[in-house]
């Protein structure tokens, strides 16, 4: 048997894991049934001098009835998809297939962030654009600002008291039929 890593060991220890490296993986009924059932034999002095202790976390009902320490099940599902067949195993590169794979995502990092910042200077640019309008129009009109007033009244705007875009009630799934072409907006009497 090979040795395993420190940083292996240690979760294989933290998730209760065998230390065996057999390529059989366990079912999640036999994993939850052998999680669920495992119990201290013997307690150790820490755990004893915890469990002696007047304080306790514990319900009074679960006292009561007897029931052992409450075993998450979300720590059982990490241990089942850590061990099922279907689950991948991890990549292990070389020292100089990681130099290039880490290369390739580091550029390609770099080509995302080149890119964000340019949309965002092309979207201040453009917000410029409009601030530099919409001033121009309040003191170069010669009205006053009259113009700039008018323009900027968002009265009317939504008619029928929502948007356009809430034609349909917003669900998570798209509508069985899409977009109906038919539709005609009701005369108005």
């Amino acid at each position: 048997m090979r040795s395993l890593s420190p940083a292996l060991a240690s979760l294989m220890n933290v998730f209760r894991i065998p230390m065996s490296l057999t390529p059989a993986r366990p079912s999640v009924s036999r994993v939850c049934s052998e999680t669920l059932s495992r119990r201290p034999t013997q307690p150790g002095p820490i755990t004893a001098a915890i469990q002696s202790a007047p304080f306790s976390s514990t319900s009074a009902m679960a006292k009561r009835k007897g029931q052992g320490p409450n075993v998450d099940k979300r720590i059982t599902l990490i241990r089942y998809f850590l061990h099922h067949p279907l689950t991948p195993r991890p990549l292990r590169f070389s020292r100089n297939r990681y130099l290039r794979h880490w290369t390739i995502h580091r550029a390609w990092q770099l080509f995302q962030a080149k890119q964000r910042r340019h949309q965002e200077l092309e979207l201040e640019r453009q917000y410029q654009a409009m601030q530099s309008a919409c001033e121009e129009l309040r003191t170069g009109a010669g009205d006053g600002g009259r113009l700039f007033r008018k323009s900027m009244n968002k009265k009317g705007i939504f008619q029928d008291l929502f948007p356009i875009e809430y034609g349909r009630l917003q669900t998570d799934y798209p509508p069985a039929e899409g977009w109906n072409h038919e539709w005609k907006r009701p005369e108005k009497k």
